[in-house]
């Protein structure tokens, strides 16, 4: 993996391009204070005033990104009118946030904006992915997608990530991820927005079941196999809904399953590991500050597994784990017990 800078990326930095940050949680921090120790002017907005007066003030967010130490010149705000004006906005609201925010932002937008989307998940109710939520809320804007294994305390701490650039337009695609790169944050690109989406939106839901099957005790090889097989139910959906297979086996598809499936540092699969040792979901999502995706994002996948007639028994049995129509041992179980079947093909 190259983190080494062209003189083209340098060129394409030296332009004057603005930022605006719509989203003052740990990622939308992460990305921002990337961006503005850059040298690119960035400015967040985050809901809470709390927030905002402590990126300004103590160049911190202690509510969201404990532990890291933010650009001295990034900025904050609590206004969305703010970012009227801006080059490039990054929408990184929770996905089930992401259509209020993105009305609330409409006056302040403009034709031929490019909005790239951080956040990973799909709406609950009308089973739209982030981009066609976007363009029904904005419709003159260039969608895009950022999408990756990437922890947000690794992003803003300088330590090397690789992550999905998507859009549309392969020309503003290499420049989004030019204007988006540096030393340590490397985005590769593509015009797959549908691979992009679907593979961050899944590896939520199976992170959380990953996270069972490690909180109930069963060991690394049932969590072995919950992977790879979880990553043949997120290729067969998105294969559905028309995303590429290549893409899907990328940084936005396995890479980003891998990650958020291996460690509890993600909210996802702590919530899962909570799952197993017996916590009561509503519970642990009352206990901590953070919004876990796969939680919002499991029922809708399920919805798209029937209307699409694809077979996703994992993500099926997290849904009905969130749901609170199965217990998890009674889920697993009912994984272990399915019929034998041939792997490849199937």
């Amino acid at each position: 993996m190259n983190f080494a800078y062209s003189e083209s990326m340098e060129k394409i930095k030296t332009s004057q391009n603005s930022f605006g940050v719509i989203g003052g949680g740990a990622w939308g921090t992460a990305l921002a204070t990337l961006l503005a120790s850059q040298g690119h002017d960035t400015l967040l907005w985050a809901y809470e005033t709390t927030c905002s007066n402590d990126i300004n003030s103590n160049h911190m967010n202690s509510t969201y990104l404990d532990g890291a130490v933010l650009s001295k010149s990034l900025r904050a705000t609590s206004d969305l009118a703010d970012l009227s004006g801006r080059d490039i906005i990054l929408c990184v609201v929770p996905a089930q946030h992401t259509r209020g925010i993105l009305k609330q932002f409409r006056p302040y937008s403009r034709a031929g904006q490019a909005v790239v989307l951080c956040s990973k998940g799909i709406e609950t109710g009308t089973l739209s992915l982030m981009t066609d939520v976007l363009l029904a809320e904005l419709p003159d804007v260039i969608p895009a997608v950022l999408s990756g294994p990437s922890f947000a305390i690794d992003v803003a701490k300088g330590l090397p990530t690789a992550v999905t650039l998507a859009c549309a337009d392969p020309d503003q695609a290499d420049k989004l991820a030019h204007l988006l790169s540096a030393p340590t944050f490397r985005p590769y690109t593509s015009t797959d927005l549908i691979g992009a989406e679907i593979g961050g939106a899944i590896k939520n839901v199976l992170a959380i079941a990953c996270g069972i099957v490690l909180g109930m005790g069963l060991g690394r090889s049932a969590h072995a196999a919950l992977i790879a097989r979880g990553f043949a139910e997120m290729t067969r959906l998105g294969e559905a809904m028309g995303a590429n297979p290549a893409t899907l086996t990328g940084l936005c598809g396995l890479g980003d399953l891998v990650l958020t499936c291996s460690s509890q540092q993600s909210r996802n699969m702590s919530c899962g590991f909570a799952l197993g040792e017996g916590e009561n979901l509503e519970d642990f999502l009352k206990s901590r500050n953070v919004v876990v995706e796969g939680v919002g994002s499991a029922p809708a996948v399920l919805e798209l597994a029937c209307q699409y007639n694809v077979d996703m028994p994992i993500c099926t049995s997290v849904a009905g784990i969130v749901a609170g129509t199965i217990d998890a041992k009674t889920a697993v179980l009912n994984l272990l017990n399915r019929p034998l079947k041939a792997e490849q093909g199937e």
